[in-house]
């Protein structure tokens, strides 16, 4: 495994229910792609090239960050600003006349889930929602991003929404109660993240080894556990 690079390391990965006519069997594979699989070829981070190439490559899922513009469109990008725009106060139309490296333009959440669906038997998609500072602007991005995966049939796709906001994490559990959810602030016991039918933690590596009586307490909890930023043998290991 030293010759992997690993940003996302999945212990447990579990594929959702799947719908009538349809069948995934997720990879084994533990490896999630963070921002898609960009690195080897030189891909923008969240393109839907690096997208297609973590789905080339048998990964077991491509993670993807997902902000909301100012009319409320749901785009696929890491950063609150895109190309020095602050990306809640300009409109998708705005923002989208500028390309990224490879040519595509910023991809709306619409357009990144349909190519996700693609030719795609084996990658899970993994969803985060990046919090807004905005009061509402974090429940109506959960309700926007429900609503649409439903809309495009792709629940089975979504193998997990994963945010930093605890309250974007129960907006979708309220809407719906068999999403899979995980946290990433690693600020929230297993035990608290059980009762709150949140379905996993995904932390740090730094967080579990501070507190590594959380690990087990996942297992028993029986919440799935996920570890990122682990860039070294030991913390493989």
């Amino acid at each position: 495994m030293r010759y992997l690079f690993l940003v996302f390391l999945i212990i447990s990965f579990s594929a959702c229910t799947p719908q009538a006519q349809k069948k995934i069997t997720f990879a084994d594979n533990p490896v999630i792609a963070h921002r898609g699989a960009w690195k080897a070829k030189n891909l923008p981070e969240n393109s839907i090239a690096a997208l297609k190439h973590a789905i080339e490559l048998g990964c077991a899922g491509s993670e993807f960050d997902v902000r909301m513009t100012l009319d409320s469109i749901l785009i696929v990008t890491h950063d609150p600003d895109y190309n020095g725009l602050f990306i809640e106060e300009h409109t998708y139309a705005t923002l989208a006349k500028y390309k990224l490296e490879n040519g595509e333009t910023v991809p709306t959440l619409k357009e990144y889930i349909l190519k996700g669906m693609e030719n795609n038997k084996t990658t899970g998609l993994v969803c985060e929602l990046k919090p807004s500072k905005t009061e509402g602007r974090n429940v109506l991005m959960a309700e926007i991003a429900v609503a649409l995966v439903k809309e495009l049939k792709a629940q089975e796709y979504i193998s997990y929404y994963i945010s930093f906001s605890y309250e974007i994490l129960q907006k979708i559990i309220e809407l719906n109660p068999k999403a899979k959810t995980q946290y990433l602030d690693g600020s929230k016991s297993p035990e608290t993240l059980s009762k709150e039918s949140i379905s996993g933690l995904d932390y740090a590596v730094h967080v579990l080894k501070k507190k590594p009586e959380w690990i087990q307490q996942s297992k028993n909890q029986k919440l799935k556990l996920n570890a990122w930023t682990a860039n070294s043998e030991e913390d493989l290991d």
